[in-house]
């Protein structure tokens, strides 16, 4: 079907990004996957290309957009190419949210002009080493002065994308005890100095795929964080998370439809080229069904997260919206990559093959964002059962 989701700015911003693909990132990927991250300058790059602050206000040195179809485009191009932009899909894609909805207008001015060059990367974190889906249960604390001047940070936090080269972090933590009858309160936002003392960046954790997004440990031992970098009100963090949430599912289930499209457009180049008893891959029935499903399944999808971003847009996705996006998408981009790297028989496995680092990469989309389990609760939920 026809998508008519993008206008000539998209599409010419679209070309931007896919040159900048092909110069800035193809070439050097496969050394930043061994690295485990691309290079601290790539980010100032991408600050240079605007990307950080398409939808910064222009006062704060953005662009001032208002639609996430920008991001939808870096999601399309960044898949059709196999690659990623590390953990800056974090800094943009989610902790940007929280500093233009919560900061006040002078954390603003001291925050967002770095974030949108580059100079300041950003990562939150929320997950801890026992807590998971959990978020209220978590022991990361924080305590006020006695002056008042400052609080004193305390506890760990895992699986942070972006934590290796953050410089600073919105970090989720207790302020106050939570009451009995409501654990979700007391937990406030802090946008700690990831170079303050006491900030400890463990390991970099050893994932499955998604190889050059950086994902650490961290460990606060009494960090100092002026009362002047609370972002919000404090003790609404949870309900600042939820809010979140919603863009947050969106990006997933955009970024899902995208690498469901790529697996189909490698499984076809490759089953065109591979030939079996003489003949392509592609001429044989099985493949043209099994590659005909994934058609069919991917474009509903794209359907859905083409009505759920004109939704966004207008403030009207609900989060029951995006949790059936977050769990629909992840399923059926799942289940076509595995049938698409099928298609590519051995050589699927092989990691020279995009297919294969597509089908690392997706198998944690089901995961993060709310493990899909949490997805249907959600969904359950809003069904009134």
């Amino acid at each position: 079907m026809r998508r008519d989701l993008f206008n000539e700015d998209h599409e010419a911003f679209r070309q931007t990004i896919r040159e900048f693909i092909a110069n800035e990132v193809t070439p050097f990927f496969h050394a930043w996957e061994k690295a485990g991250h691309p290079p601290r300058d790539f980010y100032n790059k991408l600050g240079e290309l605007g990307i950080f602050g398409i939808e910064v206000p222009e006062e704060y040195g953005g662009a001032g957009e208002t639609t996430i179809k920008y991001e939808t485009v870096i999601a399309d191009e960044t898949a059709r190419a196999a690659v990623s932009f590390g953990g800056s899909a974090v800094h943009s894609g989610l902790c940007l949210g929280y500093l233009t909805r919560y900061a006040t207008k002078e954390q603003k001015q001291r925050w967002l002009p770095k974030f949108v060059s580059g100079e300041a990367m950003y990562a939150i974190a929320m997950t801890e080493p026992g807590t998971g889906s959990d978020l209220a249960g978590m022991a990361t604390n924080a305590k006020l002065s006695d002056d008042g001047t400052h609080y004193i940070l305390n506890g760990a936090k895992t699986f942070i994308t972006g934590g290796m080269l953050a410089d600073r972090v919105l970090v989720v933590c207790r302020t106050s005890p939570a009451p009995a009858e409501n654990r979700r309160l007391g937990l406030t936002i802090l946008n700690v100095d990831a170079h303050a003392a006491g900030f400890t960046i463990g390991r970099k954790l050893d994932k499955i795929g998604l190889k050059i997004s950086d994902t650490a440990e961290l460990s606060f031992a009494d960090v100092k964080v002026p009362v002047e970098d609370v972002l919000g009100e404090e003790s609404k963090a949870f309900f600042y998370l939820g809010e979140n949430l919603v863009k947050e599912r969106l990006v997933i289930g955009i970024s899902a439809a995208a690498t469901a499209t790529a697996a189909i457009s490698f499984a076809i180049d490759y089953t065109k080229d591979r030939q079996v008893f003489s003949k392509p891959v592609a001429s044989f029935q099985n493949t043209k069904f099994v590659l005909a499903e994934c058609a069919a399944e991917t474009e509903a999808l794209q359907t859905m997260v083409d009505k759920a971003i004109e939704l966004y847009d207008t403030g009207e996705l609900t989060a029951a919206d995006a949790s059936k996006l977050k769990l629909f998408g992840t399923e059926v981009a799942g289940r076509v990559i595995d049938k698409c790297l099928q298609l590519h028989g051995g050589y699927g496995y092989m990691l020279e093959y995009p297919i294969a680092r597509l089908y690392a990469d997706t198998r944690v989309s089901r995961i993060y964002g709310g493990t899909n389990e949490v997805q249907k609760t959600v969904i359950a939920k809003d069904l009134g059962i």
